[in-house]
């Protein structure tokens, strides 16, 4: 279920837990130049924010029973795919999901849709793929008046920047959009960076691929000639980071995209009501008084 995050369980004044969900980045394509992948939608109770520039959620008030955790797969760079979802269901088969990352465009491509939106590639007629709204910003659009230019990746806190050119001298691939840091661990932390535009060979090499956003998103790559191509870069595992496009010439080799890195769930809560029952091999630290309960892949927790 979308939209605002909901209140779990009926109980007034009881239990409540912190949440962070970040579903899997987008792949890169490619081709001659390709645009970068969307971060994974994030989801946060905890902080000043949520993804997307919404305000934060509200927490879990939680109820006795398994809450499912499901930490969605980034895109694949060999298939080209958009990220997963990542999700929490409660006892009562409510959710909290976040939406998989949009895959980067293939060269004069539109950018996919996604929890963060894939960047664009071509000429100003191609644009970036929407974000979700309370999850992610849309990934980069092609603009200025020459083509064969690539945008960024959306992230959790910044549109994918644009593909921008005016003539063969003037071209700039865009950078990936920055993820949100949350400090749900007890160390602030970015989560759900775009991946930045790759470049096509022998081209824009003054200005260079687009960076990657904090947060996980794997930076652009340059081809280093008219037939060698180069393979695109993943984003970073349990960050929902976009991974890049490759690049190569019509004629060259054919290079795989980077993937997506997969997502991440994190629970907080009070350590005198943490249960100690888990699945999934979750990795539990304690920040002062609080348990912190990090999955990065799917298991579960119960609440006693």
């Amino acid at each position: 279920m979308f939209g605002q995050a909901i209140n779990f369980g009926n109980l007034i004044g009881g239990v409540e837990i912190d949440f962070l969900v970040v579903a899997g980045g987008g792949s890169g394509d490619g081709g001659y130049a390709g645009g970068g992948g969307g971060a994974g939608g994030l989801r946060t109770s905890y902080g000043s924010a949520s993804g997307g520039g919404a305000a934060v959620q509200n927490k879990i008030k939680a109820a006795t029973g398994t809450y499912t955790i499901t930490v969605g797969a980034g895109g694949s760079g060999s298939s080209k795919s958009s990220g997963s979802s990542s999700s929490i269901v409660d006892p009562n088969s409510t959710s909290i999901t976040t939406a998989g990352g949009g895959k980067g465009a293939r060269h004069y491509g539109n950018g996919s849709g996604g929890g963060s939106g894939g960047g664009a590639a071509g000429n100003t007629t191609n644009v970036g793929g929407n974000g979700t709204a309370g999850e992610g910003y849309d990934g980069g659009d092609i603009t200025g008046s020459y083509y064969n230019v690539s945008a960024g990746g959306g992230g959790a806190a910044e549109a994918g920047g644009p593909g921008f050119g005016i003539n063969s001298a003037y071209r700039s691939a865009g950078d990936g959009g920055d993820g949100l840091a949350v400090a749900i661990t007890g160390t602030s932390t970015h989560y759900a960076g775009g991946a930045g535009g790759t470049v096509p060979y022998n081209e824009m090499v003054t200005y260079g691929p687009g960076a990657g956003g904090q947060g996980g998103g794997a930076n652009g790559v340059l081809s280093t000639g008219s037939s060698a191509g180069a393979a695109g870069i993943s984003g970073t595992a349990n960050t929902g980071g976009g991974g890049s496009s490759k690049t190569e010439h019509w004629s060259g080799s054919n290079h795989n995209a980077g993937s997506g890195g997969s997502g991440i769930v994190i629970l907080r809560m009070l350590t005198t009501d943490y249960s100690g029952t888990t699945t999934g091999s979750p990795t539990v630290t304690t920040d002062g008084d609080y348990k912190v309960i990090k999955f990065t892949s799917s298991g579960t927790y119960v609440h006693s």
